[in-house]
């Protein structure tokens, strides 16, 4: 099932920001945990995973951990069991060639009420696929590889957070919160990733695992390049205390507004887009889903999945923003899509040419798509109007 939706963060609360250097993490906190859904963590170790999402089409990526949800059908506690955690040492020798994991499926049930399911990878599945069929109409601008095998292979690069200056430093010497359930990850007060479980015991389990998610180039090169963000400190007005009580009512009023300007500026480019929401499974009360953006060039775009109660209540959500030349690439082929594949119905569209149409599509590592004699002509006349 596929729907268009915005989705908020009701029931979590922003408090005050810490900051790493280029890193900004804000902790959310829950007013009232989830109790019956819980997420315990699985380590599969540095092996290159191959994932069968059917019998034929394969997803190859660096999964180094995956997350099990469970949950009850009467609304009742759920215990999560823990991360599972290897000793130094335990692991046998590499042999001399790349090892490989298999998984089946993205997300798939391990017990009645339980699903072991792939973080962030669930997501970027759903991007790789986006129009993965190619074109719908054997137009003659298209090669015999379009038409037979559509865009495979697709690929994407992402860094892992290990690898994100500072992340590693901010995520070992910043403080939980009590009551913490989530954080929003910034570098350069660019909004990096947004992470939220269901419990707060969840969370400290789970915390180390965001130095094993996968992040876009833009945060990589963000934190590397940027220096210390500046930090946004209370003010309190002397002449507004006088009490104890004075004093106690200027610190939320702080908190308050500091919540607010979180909400409404430095988290807006996710919280105020709409998204297309495709439902993966159901699970009892809650379903997991993941989503799409809007393919808007030029603005903050984010990819993500969820996982949320009937009555509405954000259960779960990882995040991961695109690049800028991964915004063009679902834009181009949205467009592409939209006017069935057909390349002067989508130049158009688009105001521009045939040729530049097609030169775009090259850019975006779409070249083979057309046929070589087409883009020779298309580069041809490209260079004839420049």
């Amino acid at each position: 099932m596929t729907a268009t939706t915005a989705f908020d963060l009701a029931g979590l609360t922003a408090l005050p920001a810490q900051t790493w250097g280029a890193i900004r993490l804000v902790p959310l906190v829950r007013e009232e945990p989830i109790t019956d859904l819980r997420l315990e963590g699985r380590l599969y170790g540095d092996d290159i995973a191959a994932v069968a999402l059917d019998r034929r089409t394969a997803y190859f990526s660096y999964i180094p951990h995956g997350f099990v949800a469970t949950w009850t059908k009467d609304g009742g506690p759920a215990a999560a069991y823990g991360t599972r955690l290897r000793r130094e040492g335990e692991r046998q020798p590499v042999p001399p060639c790349a090892p490989l994991r298999f998984h089946r499926r993205m997300a798939r049930r391990t017990d009645k009420n339980r699903l072991r399911f792939l973080p962030m990878h669930l997501a970027l599945e759903g991007y790789l696929a986006l129009h993965f069929g190619g074109p719908a109409l054997v137009w003659e601008e298209w090669s015999h590889q379009a038409v037979g095998r559509g865009l495979s292979p697709r690929a994407e690069q992402a860094y892992a957070g290990a690898e994100v200056a500072g992340l590693g430093d901010a995520l070992r010497a910043f403080e939980i919160h009590p009551g913490q359930c989530g954080v929003l990850v910034y570098a350069a007060d660019a909004l990096a990733a947004a992470f939220v479980v269901p419990h707060p015991d969840d969370y400290r389990a789970l915390h180390p695992s965001l130095l094993h998610d996968l992040y876009g180039e833009l945060v990589y090169h963000y934190a590397m390049l940027y220096g210390p963000v500046p930090d946004f400190r209370a003010r309190i007005r002397d002449s507004a205390v006088s009490s104890l009580a004075g004093l106690r009512a200027e610190a939320a009023r702080q908190r308050t507004e500091w919540a607010d300007f979180h909400r409404s500026t430095m988290a807006d480019g996710l919280l105020d887009a709409s998204y297309d929401v495709q439902r993966v499974h159901r699970m009892g009360p809650f379903a997991l889903s993941r989503f799409l953006p809007p393919f808007h060039r030029r603005t903050e775009q984010h990819i993500g999945e969820t996982i949320t109660h009937e009555d509405g209540r954000l259960a779960y959500l990882k995040t991961f923003r695109l690049s800028e030349h991964q915004v063009r690439r679902g834009h181009l082929l949205t467009r592409l899509a939209a006017a069935d594949w057909n390349l002067k119905a989508a130049a158009d569209g688009l105001g521009i040419t045939p040729a530049q149409l097609a030169l775009r599509i090259e850019s975006a590592g779409f070249g083979p798509l057309l046929r070589q004699d087409v883009l020779d002509h298309y580069r041809a006349a490209a260079r004839r109007g420049g």
